[in-house]
Protein backbone atom coordinates (compact mmCIF):
# COMPACT_ATOMS: atom_id res chain seq x y z
CA UNK A 1 0.00 0.00 0.00
CA UNK A 2 2.90 2.32 0.99
CA UNK A 3 4.29 1.64 -2.37
CA UNK A 4 1.68 2.24 -4.52
CA UNK A 5 1.29 5.84 -2.38
CA UNK A 6 4.04 6.44 -3.58
CA UNK A 7 4.11 5.88 -6.86
CA UNK A 8 0.64 7.54 -7.31
CA UNK A 9 2.68 10.43 -5.30
CA UNK A 10 5.40 10.96 -7.60
CA UNK A 11 2.98 10.62 -11.14
CA UNK A 12 0.59 13.20 -9.47
CA UNK A 13 3.54 15.71 -8.94
CA UNK A 14 4.59 15.19 -12.50
CA UNK A 15 1.08 15.86 -13.73
CA UNK A 16 0.75 18.90 -11.75
CA UNK A 17 4.49 19.94 -12.94
CA UNK A 18 2.77 19.93 -17.07
CA UNK A 19 -0.08 21.48 -15.30
CA UNK A 20 1.62 24.36 -13.81
CA UNK A 21 4.25 24.86 -17.26
CA UNK A 22 1.11 25.79 -19.29
CA UNK A 23 -0.55 27.68 -16.82
CA UNK A 24 2.70 29.68 -15.78
CA UNK A 25 2.63 30.43 -19.98
CA UNK A 26 -1.17 31.63 -19.95
CA UNK A 27 -0.63 33.37 -16.92
CA UNK A 28 2.25 35.48 -18.60
CA UNK A 29 0.30 36.41 -21.88
CA UNK A 30 -2.88 38.19 -19.91
CA UNK A 31 -2.74 41.76 -18.87
CA UNK A 32 -1.72 41.77 -14.76
CA UNK A 33 -5.41 41.69 -13.31
CA UNK A 34 -6.54 39.18 -10.31
CA UNK A 35 -9.72 37.66 -8.92
CA UNK A 36 -12.70 35.67 -10.69
CA UNK A 37 -11.83 37.99 -13.85
CA UNK A 38 -8.53 36.67 -14.25
CA UNK A 39 -9.57 33.33 -14.21
CA UNK A 40 -12.31 33.86 -16.33
CA UNK A 41 -10.05 35.53 -19.23
CA UNK A 42 -7.64 32.60 -18.81
CA UNK A 43 -9.98 30.11 -19.37
CA UNK A 44 -10.36 31.13 -23.27
CA UNK A 45 -6.81 30.20 -23.19
CA UNK A 46 -5.88 26.58 -24.39
CA UNK A 47 -2.72 26.64 -22.62
CA UNK A 48 -4.59 27.01 -19.47
CA UNK A 49 -6.80 24.60 -20.26
CA UNK A 50 -4.18 21.92 -20.47
CA UNK A 51 -2.83 23.20 -17.63
CA UNK A 52 -6.25 22.61 -15.80
CA UNK A 53 -6.29 18.86 -16.81
CA UNK A 54 -2.50 18.30 -15.51
CA UNK A 55 -4.05 19.73 -12.50
CA UNK A 56 -6.94 17.23 -12.76
CA UNK A 57 -4.83 14.27 -13.54
CA UNK A 58 -2.83 15.05 -10.10
CA UNK A 59 -5.73 15.35 -8.07
CA UNK A 60 -6.71 11.62 -9.29
CA UNK A 61 -3.54 10.55 -8.14
CA UNK A 62 -3.28 12.21 -5.04
CA UNK A 63 -6.94 10.99 -3.86
CA UNK A 64 -5.29 7.38 -5.14
CA UNK A 65 -2.13 8.22 -2.95
CA UNK A 66 -3.70 9.44 0.08
CA UNK A 67 -6.12 6.71 0.28
CA UNK A 68 -3.12 4.47 0.68
CA UNK A 69 -0.58 6.33 2.53
CA UNK A 70 -0.31 8.97 5.32
CA UNK A 71 -0.21 12.86 4.52
CA UNK A 72 3.30 13.05 6.11
CA UNK A 73 4.47 11.06 2.98
CA UNK A 74 2.24 11.85 0.23
CA UNK A 75 2.16 15.93 -0.02
CA UNK A 76 5.76 16.57 0.65
CA UNK A 77 6.44 13.72 -2.68
CA UNK A 78 4.86 16.84 -4.28
CA UNK A 79 7.88 18.80 -3.85
CA UNK A 80 9.08 16.55 -7.39
CA UNK A 81 7.09 18.64 -9.24
CA UNK A 82 9.80 21.87 -9.20
CA UNK A 83 12.11 19.67 -10.82
CA UNK A 84 9.36 17.96 -13.37
CA UNK A 85 8.66 21.25 -14.20
CA UNK A 86 12.11 22.27 -15.19
CA UNK A 87 12.61 18.45 -16.97
CA UNK A 88 9.41 19.40 -18.70
CA UNK A 89 10.28 22.99 -19.61
CA UNK A 90 13.56 22.29 -21.36
CA UNK A 91 12.12 19.75 -24.01
CA UNK A 92 9.26 22.12 -24.54
CA UNK A 93 12.18 25.00 -25.81
CA UNK A 94 14.06 22.43 -27.43
CA UNK A 95 17.00 23.47 -24.66
CA UNK A 96 19.13 21.20 -23.16
CA UNK A 97 18.86 21.35 -19.20
CA UNK A 98 22.53 22.85 -18.19
CA UNK A 99 24.49 20.84 -15.48
CA UNK A 100 23.32 23.33 -12.99
CA UNK A 101 19.83 21.85 -13.42
CA UNK A 102 21.32 18.59 -13.21
CA UNK A 103 22.55 18.89 -9.62
CA UNK A 104 20.03 20.87 -8.50
CA UNK A 105 17.38 18.12 -9.27
CA UNK A 106 19.69 15.56 -7.62
CA UNK A 107 19.71 17.97 -4.86
CA UNK A 108 16.04 17.76 -4.56
CA UNK A 109 15.75 14.46 -4.82
CA UNK A 110 18.28 12.95 -2.76
CA UNK A 111 17.11 15.12 0.25
CA UNK A 112 13.76 13.96 -0.11
CA UNK A 113 14.49 10.62 0.15
CA UNK A 114 16.91 11.71 3.16
CA UNK A 115 13.80 13.32 4.62
CA UNK A 116 10.99 10.86 4.01
CA UNK A 117 13.55 7.77 4.46
CA UNK A 118 14.78 9.04 8.13
CA UNK A 119 11.57 10.12 9.42
CA UNK A 120 9.77 7.36 8.03
CA UNK A 121 5.87 8.62 8.08
CA UNK A 122 3.35 6.18 9.25
CA UNK A 123 0.09 4.90 10.53
CA UNK A 124 -2.87 7.19 11.28
CA UNK A 125 -6.11 7.14 9.85
CA UNK A 126 -8.30 8.51 7.30
CA UNK A 127 -11.08 9.68 9.36
CA UNK A 128 -10.68 12.31 12.81
CA UNK A 129 -13.10 13.92 15.09
CA UNK A 130 -15.23 17.04 14.62
CA UNK A 131 -12.86 18.56 17.71
CA UNK A 132 -9.62 17.89 15.77
CA UNK A 133 -10.64 19.21 12.63
CA UNK A 134 -11.77 22.67 13.92
CA UNK A 135 -8.81 24.35 15.54
CA UNK A 136 -7.17 22.61 11.61
CA UNK A 137 -9.24 24.77 10.29
CA UNK A 138 -9.24 28.05 11.92
CA UNK A 139 -5.66 28.11 11.93
CA UNK A 140 -4.79 27.32 8.16
CA UNK A 141 -7.42 29.61 7.15
CA UNK A 142 -6.64 32.08 9.44
CA UNK A 143 -3.02 31.76 8.77
CA UNK A 144 -4.22 31.85 4.61
CA UNK A 145 -5.99 34.78 4.96
CA UNK A 146 -3.04 36.63 6.96
CA UNK A 147 -0.93 35.84 3.96
CA UNK A 148 -3.17 37.35 1.45
CA UNK A 149 -3.35 40.40 3.18
CA UNK A 150 0.06 40.86 3.84
CA UNK A 151 0.34 40.68 0.25
CA UNK A 152 -2.24 43.42 0.02
CA UNK A 153 -0.51 45.63 1.87
CA UNK A 154 3.34 45.20 0.24
CA UNK A 155 4.32 47.26 -2.55
CA UNK A 156 7.03 44.41 -3.30
CA UNK A 157 5.95 41.94 -6.25
CA UNK A 158 8.30 39.21 -4.66
CA UNK A 159 7.07 39.87 -1.32
CA UNK A 160 3.26 39.48 -2.89
CA UNK A 161 4.51 36.62 -4.81
CA UNK A 162 5.71 34.81 -1.54
CA UNK A 163 3.01 35.72 0.67
CA UNK A 164 0.22 34.86 -2.16
CA UNK A 165 2.37 31.08 -2.86
CA UNK A 166 1.65 30.51 1.26
CA UNK A 167 -1.50 31.37 1.29
CA UNK A 168 -1.91 28.62 -1.65
CA UNK A 169 0.37 26.09 -0.10
CA UNK A 170 -1.35 25.79 2.92
CA UNK A 171 -4.56 25.56 1.25
CA UNK A 172 -2.83 22.50 -0.82
CA UNK A 173 -2.36 21.28 2.48
CA UNK A 174 -5.64 21.73 3.58
CA UNK A 175 -7.02 20.52 0.48
CA UNK A 176 -4.74 17.46 0.95
CA UNK A 177 -6.27 16.79 4.30
CA UNK A 178 -10.16 17.03 3.86
CA UNK A 179 -9.63 14.75 0.06
CA UNK A 180 -8.11 12.63 2.33
CA UNK A 181 -10.96 11.80 4.62
CA UNK A 182 -13.25 12.35 1.84
CA UNK A 183 -11.78 9.57 -0.74
CA UNK A 184 -11.30 7.20 2.68
CA UNK A 185 -15.06 7.76 3.27
CA UNK A 186 -15.40 7.03 -0.79
CA UNK A 187 -13.31 3.66 0.16
CA UNK A 188 -14.82 2.40 2.71
CA UNK A 189 -18.81 3.65 3.03
CA UNK A 190 -19.37 3.90 -1.03
CA UNK A 191 -20.05 7.02 -3.51
CA UNK A 192 -22.96 7.86 -0.90
CA UNK A 193 -21.36 8.43 2.15
CA UNK A 194 -18.63 10.55 -0.01
CA UNK A 195 -21.37 12.77 -1.31
CA UNK A 196 -22.68 13.02 2.23
CA UNK A 197 -19.67 14.00 3.70
CA UNK A 198 -19.07 17.86 4.62
CA UNK A 199 -15.49 17.24 3.84
CA UNK A 200 -16.29 16.36 -0.07
CA UNK A 201 -17.36 19.91 -0.02
CA UNK A 202 -14.73 21.65 1.93
CA UNK A 203 -11.58 20.11 -0.25
CA UNK A 204 -13.55 21.43 -3.47
CA UNK A 205 -13.85 24.84 -2.29
CA UNK A 206 -10.56 25.15 -0.53
CA UNK A 207 -9.00 23.58 -3.64
CA UNK A 208 -10.41 26.44 -5.94
CA UNK A 209 -8.82 28.90 -3.64
CA UNK A 210 -5.90 27.43 -3.08
CA UNK A 211 -5.67 27.40 -7.51
CA UNK A 212 -6.89 31.27 -7.72
CA UNK A 213 -4.46 32.38 -5.35
CA UNK A 214 -1.88 30.52 -7.43
CA UNK A 215 -2.82 32.23 -10.29
CA UNK A 216 -2.06 35.05 -8.69
CA UNK A 217 1.22 34.25 -7.32
CA UNK A 218 2.50 33.11 -10.66
CA UNK A 219 1.35 37.03 -11.99
CA UNK A 220 2.58 38.52 -9.10
CA UNK A 221 6.26 37.92 -9.45
CA UNK A 222 9.08 35.74 -10.07
CA UNK A 223 8.99 32.34 -9.53
CA UNK A 224 12.30 32.32 -7.56
CA UNK A 225 9.74 33.83 -5.07
CA UNK A 226 7.04 32.15 -5.30
CA UNK A 227 7.96 28.33 -5.55
CA UNK A 228 10.01 28.13 -3.04
CA UNK A 229 7.50 29.68 -0.81
CA UNK A 230 4.87 26.89 -1.92
CA UNK A 231 7.34 23.93 -2.36
CA UNK A 232 8.03 24.15 1.90
CA UNK A 233 4.77 25.81 3.24
CA UNK A 234 3.13 22.84 1.69
CA UNK A 235 5.31 19.92 2.17
CA UNK A 236 5.89 21.61 6.22
CA UNK A 237 1.48 22.24 6.59
CA UNK A 238 0.74 18.67 5.20
CA UNK A 239 3.75 16.80 7.91
CA UNK A 240 2.20 19.03 10.99
CA UNK A 241 -1.46 18.43 9.56
CA UNK A 242 -0.42 14.62 9.29
CA UNK A 243 0.64 14.04 12.72
CA UNK A 244 -1.85 16.45 14.84
CA UNK A 245 -5.06 15.93 12.88
CA UNK A 246 -4.80 12.00 11.68
CA UNK A 247 -2.53 10.46 14.36
CA UNK A 248 0.43 10.23 12.03
CA UNK A 249 4.30 9.32 13.23
CA UNK A 250 7.35 10.45 12.05
CA UNK A 251 10.88 9.16 13.55
CA UNK A 252 12.91 12.02 15.76
CA UNK A 253 15.49 11.74 18.65
CA UNK A 254 18.80 10.99 16.05
CA UNK A 255 16.92 11.04 13.07
CA UNK A 256 16.76 14.09 13.01
CA UNK A 257 19.84 14.78 12.22
CA UNK A 258 19.70 13.22 8.34
CA UNK A 259 16.61 14.94 8.49
CA UNK A 260 18.04 18.28 8.72
CA UNK A 261 20.54 17.41 6.34
CA UNK A 262 18.10 16.51 3.79
CA UNK A 263 16.17 19.44 5.05
CA UNK A 264 19.44 21.70 3.85
CA UNK A 265 20.07 20.01 0.47
CA UNK A 266 16.45 19.99 -0.39
CA UNK A 267 16.63 23.51 -0.10
CA UNK A 268 19.55 24.49 -1.89
CA UNK A 269 18.31 22.24 -4.46
CA UNK A 270 14.56 24.14 -4.63
CA UNK A 271 16.79 27.96 -4.43
CA UNK A 272 19.25 26.59 -7.47
CA UNK A 273 16.05 25.24 -9.36
CA UNK A 274 14.45 28.37 -9.21
CA UNK A 275 17.47 30.42 -10.48
CA UNK A 276 17.19 27.98 -13.42
CA UNK A 277 13.95 28.11 -13.95
CA UNK A 278 13.14 31.75 -14.53
CA UNK A 279 15.39 31.74 -17.40
CA UNK A 280 13.61 29.13 -19.23
CA UNK A 281 10.47 30.50 -18.68
CA UNK A 282 11.22 34.12 -19.89
CA UNK A 283 11.41 32.15 -23.20
CA UNK A 284 7.93 30.50 -23.20
CA UNK A 285 6.28 33.72 -23.57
Amino acid sequence: MIVLAVVCAILGAASNALGTVFQRKAARSVPRGGGISLVMTLARIPAWRIGVLGVIGAAVFQALALVNGPLALVQPLFILELPFALLFYAPLLHHRLPREGWWAVGGVVVGLALILGAAAPSGGRNQAPMSHWVPVLVVCLGLMAAAVLAARSSHSSLFRAASLATAAAIGNALTAALMKSATGRLATDGFAAFLATWQTYGFAIVGVCSLLLLENSLQAGLLAASQPAMTITDATASLLIGVTLFGEHIRTGWFLLPEIAGGALLLWGVYRLTRAVPNVVSMVK
